[in-house]
């Protein structure tokens, strides 16, 4: 399973409330195993102080120097999410979900009834400056799958990506244009050497270890918004 997947179906909980016993779901099929230790990168506070920040981001490189109609489009799970709050402060031209699931290259290991849901682009992309969003970038592979999603949908004149957070751990040469919380602990995405404020417009914060995953929860998807970061499989 490729790790960039692993927030959005790995880690659940019964209620998808911060504190409550998770359950490890692999294959779809859901087991239950020893609530692990977590922490809690931004409570709810915190992840709309973050999500402020990255529609300022957007909004002063993207939407300020704009001409072309402009559209959000967010990746389910919990993208399309970010994507709905972002629009209701940036007012984009056109908001759109996208569900990558069949454009996936690890989707005959994860699962041989795929659960494909819709995707709702109701407007040509044809020469629109699109912005696409997601809650966690790790090894590149959704955003591969998304951009080819897209394209197959028609040709925009430009895209930006948005994340939430950034976990670092490439293994494809994307990056993000705009990321709220950088912990992928590149040097190279400060601003300068010693600040905790990143190009995108983001926070730089202490990256996470390779054995920790960080899941963003965000209502109504989950009971709460937070961000989280809990052990994986292979630490427990």
């Amino acid at each position: 399973m490729h790790a960039d997947t692993v927030r959005s179906f790995i880690v659940i909980t019964l209620t998808n409330k911060i504190g409550d016993c998770p359950m490890r779901d692999r294959n779809y099929g859901r087991t239950w195993l020893p609530c692990p230790p977590m922490r809690v990168l931004a409570d709810e506070t915190r992840m709309a102080e973050l999500l402020g920040n990255l529609a300022d981001a957007i909004s002063q490189n993207v939407a300020a120097g704009a001409d072309a109609p402009i559209a959000i489009v967010g990746i389910r799970s919990r993208g399309d999410i970010l994507a709905t709050r972002l629009a209701e402060s940036l007012k984009p031209d056109h908001v759109g979900t996208l569900d990558i699931t069949l454009y996936r290259d690890d989707l005959s290991e994860v699962t041989n009834q795929p659960v494909v849901r819709t995707t709702e682009i109701p407007f040509a992309i044809d020469g629109l400056d699109v912005v696409l969003v997601d809650d966690v970038i790790m090894s590149g592979r959704s955003i591969r799958a998304a951009l080819q999603s897209l394209m197959d949908l028609g040709r925009p004149r430009r895209v930006w990506l948005s994340v939430l957070v950034d976990r670092g751990q490439r293994e494809l040469p994307i990056q993000p244009d705009f990321v709220a919380l950088d912990l992928s602990g590149r040097a190279d995405r400060r601003s300068s050497a010693d600040s905790n404020e990143g190009r995108g417009g983001g926070r730089v914060d202490e990256a996470v270890q390779p054995d920790e995953l960080v899941a963003v929860h965000i209502r109504p998807t989950d009971a709460e918004d937070a961000i989280i970061v809990v052990p994986s499989d292979e630490a427990m």
